[in-house]
């Protein structure tokens, strides 16, 4: 059996429109289950997704979507409970799934905080619960709030549900005066299938397994209906705090064991990788006879101090790691090969199979990522699966490793038919029949449409009301899709006269299909909270290839407002221009991007295009941290050379935090550079220039005590 290509060899395009399917899935599996309670995918299938999306998101940070599953931390409170706006936001994990992502996690950790290979680190590891998160706080030692994790910032007040459970105590001793617990609430495999025999004996609903079911209780208006519901509740963190519990995670962990709650028995205290990859296997091993659902194990830094250090990502803390249990396999018969076409113009080969369980669930669909895969080829030219290309009519084997689409692992060519022929790849896009071509260095075919192809128009359109775009509510992608085919919508500004057009007069929005006055006045009402925006969301929101949504918060930050940003991008085209030199000059931003950028700006129907759409918009200037006190607010520093004190991540994050630009480069407009040893020519340009250089011991003094 060959071995299963993996997530390394997608190309970035690929994995661009990888994670456009999955973010669609997922989008509508969390309003089902979170917004109706009614689940229309496994628990299993869900988490397989979202472990798909993490992955890829690991390998392309900056192709990260609105509307990724690891962006939402579940999903919108739903009505009927009133919000919770929590302190310390809840966020989610990243995701690893063998001991090569493990001894990554590791080796990420020790070099952002300059750690040896050999110095001491430890960790621990507990089971990884399929629940609900929960957070409870506590004032007093009483339990005066409990919380849904919603999506992430707020959440849904579930505090009279969480006093039925018995394993959350109302009070306890020994406390600090304000603490907020965080833990899964859960339900037990002998609990569950109680519970479902008496629902179905009762005509009521049936679960679909104990988390849908944990969920469905919690999520309960009558309190008395959870009370009758069998939860429980694992304690594991923790959120605000007015003091801390323990130096170490560990140490956290007991204490919240001491104070009544229930801890996980099998939580280990590991000294690296080898370890925890030895815990990770005594939990597999456990894992049918636990009583309880879990899929995988949770690893975190237990130094909490290292924790501080280390920080967080935008929605996942570097200092840990959840590792899911592995995916499975399964062989079905690929019945047709069909072309997708995504908003940058990628044409994205879909294998539609003959439906087959993997792992519990139906697969009927696989991505074929692009014409190289079909071929045998990975974008480099190299042979994958032997080499055997994959044709309509072969038997396949598909690999289910969290995909919406799972891959095609394997081709059993003692199974191809005879008259099975190889794969041609279209060079016309199936939407418009535009030429589809392929450039130089790019592993994918594109179509040259532009916005006379349908498929990219909406599928910019769908980008744009996205959550890190606009987010305007009530205007997903079905809608926009059905105002698109009418029509009613067809580029961005559109949007925002959608009032103006079809809110009175013969066509009204009231007066279609699934409309009404109501719903009709609150996306006209939607819209118009959107017409206030901030820069970084619209740079983010005009689906420039190559530009995701850090690197849109990174030039905002650069530019501070719209005209500013504006006239730099236009004077930018001219590559000799010190314009061009600032933005390329921009930490993160290089050439391909900067290119991909300016010359998305310079089209002509896409300038005409955007700025109807400003006409439209209140753009907000970027809020500026507070940097009273800093000596290197408003100052652009570089760091060149080796640092030793901290590495150069945490470096720039806290000269970011003081209110200073960090650029890649040293030029006349430079202010400030760091040069620690075997600093080259960055040090020499700033000699030359006069420019004030520091060493690392200088750098920290001078903002010490900030």
């Amino acid at each position: 059996m060959a071995s299963v290509t993996d997530i390394e060899e997608l190309s970035e395009d690929a994995a661009k429109a990888e994670l456009a399917r999955l973010s669609e899935l997922l989008n509508k599996a969390n309003t089902a289950y979170h917004g109706d309670d009614d689940p229309d995918i496994s628990d299993a299938d869900y988490d397989a997704l979202k472990r798909r999306n993490a992955q890829i998101e690991a390998r392309f940070p900056h192709l990260k979507r609105a509307d990724s599953p690891s962006e939402q931390v579940g999903s919108a409170p739903a009505e009927g409970f009133s919000k919770v706006t929590h302190e310390v936001a809840m966020l989610s994990l990243s995701n690893g799934f063998d001991a090569e992502d493990i001894s990554d996690f590791d080796a990420r950790i020790r070099r952002y905080l300059a750690l040896e290979a050999d110095a001491a680190l430890s960790y621990t590891a507990e089971p990884k619960i399929d629940g609900l998160s929960l957070s409870l706080r506590y004032e007093g030692g009483a339990l005066v709030q409990a919380a849904t994790r919603g999506d992430g910032r707020v959440g849904e007040n579930v505090t009279a549900n969480a006093r039925t459970i018995a394993d959350i105590p109302t009070s306890i001793v020994g406390a600090p005066d304000v603490l907020e617990v965080r833990g899964e609430v859960y339900m037990s495999h002998p609990d569950f299938e109680a519970l479902n025999a008496r629902q179905a004996e009762a005509g009521g609903k049936v679960f679909a397994n104990p988390r849908n079911a944990a969920a469905g209780s919690l999520r309960q208006l009558d309190a008395e209906i959870t009370r009758a519901r069998p939860l429980r509740f694992f304690a594991y963190a923790w959120g605000a705090l007015s003091e801390p519990l323990a130096e170490t995670q560990m140490g956290a962990i007991d204490r919240l064991g001491e104070m009544g709650f229930q801890t996980n028995p099998l939580t280990r205290i590991c000294a690296g990788p080898q370890e925890l990859m030895a815990h990770y296997d005594e939990i597999e091993a456990q894992r049918a006879t636990l009583g309880y659902d879990i899929d995988g194990v949770v690893y975190k830094v237990n130094d909490l101090a290292l924790q501080d250090r280390l920080g967080f990502r935008s929605t996942t803390p570097r200092w840990a790691i959840a590792h899911k249990f592995p995916a499975e396999l399964a062989w079905t018969r690929l019945e047709a090969i069909d072309i997708q076409v995504g908003r940058t113009g990628a044409l994205s080969p879909v294998a539609r199979l003959h439906p087959v369980t993997v792992g519990g669930v139906v697969v009927s669909n696989a991505t074929l990522h692009n014409e190289d895969y079909v071929s045998g080829r990975d974008n480099k030219g190299a042979t994958i699966r032997d080499g055997k290309d994959i044709r309509v009519g072969d038997w396949v084997q598909v690999y289910r490793a969290g995909d919406v689409i799972p891959k095609v692992a394997d081709v059993d060519l003692n199974k191809r038919p005879a008259d099975a022929e190889p794969y041609v790849f279209p060079q016309r896009c199936p939407e418009c029949g535009s030429a589809a071509v392929r450039e130089p260095g790019d592993a994918v075919r594109r179509c040259t449409g532009g916005l006379i192809c349908p498929a990219q128009a909406v599928e910019k359109l769908k980008h744009f009301v996205s959550r890190a775009a606009f987010d305007i509510e009530g205007l997903g992608a079905k809608q926009v899709e059905q105002f698109y085919t009418d029509q009613w919508i067809r580029e961005p500004a559109d949007i925002f006269t959608l009032r103006a057009r079809y809110g009175s007069g013969v066509q009204q929005l009231k007066n279609r299909e699934g409309w009404g006055e109501k719903s009709a006045t609150n996306l006209f009402d939607a819209i118009d909270d959107r017409r206030k925006i901030t820069l970084s969301r619209l740079i983010f929101s005009l689906g420039i290839r190559h530009v995701g949504e850090a690197a849109s918060n990174t030039i905002a930050m650069h530019y501070t407002d719209w005209a500013t940003f504006d006239a730099a991008m236009r004077a930018a085209q001219d590559s000799e221009t010190p314009a061009w030199q600032d933005l390329i000059d921009i930490d993160g931003v290089g050439t391909v991007m900067a290119t991909s950028l300016v010359q998305t700006l310079a089209q002509p129907a896409e300038r005409a295009s955007i700025d109807r759409l400003i006409a439209e918009l209140d753009v907000q200037p970027v809020a500026r941290p507070k940097t009273d006190g800093s000596p290197v607010a408003g100052k652009i520093v570089v760091f060149t050379g080796t640092l030793e004190k901290m590495t150069r991540a945490e470096a720039k994050a806290r000269a970011e935090r003081l209110g200073a630009k960090v650029s890649g480069s040293v030029s006349a407009k430079t202010d400030i550079v760091i040069a620690g040893p075997g600093a080259g020519s960055k040090a020499k340009k700033a000699a030359e220039l006069g420019i004030e250089t520091l060493d690392e011991d200088g750098w920290l003094s001078l903002i010490a005590g900030v």
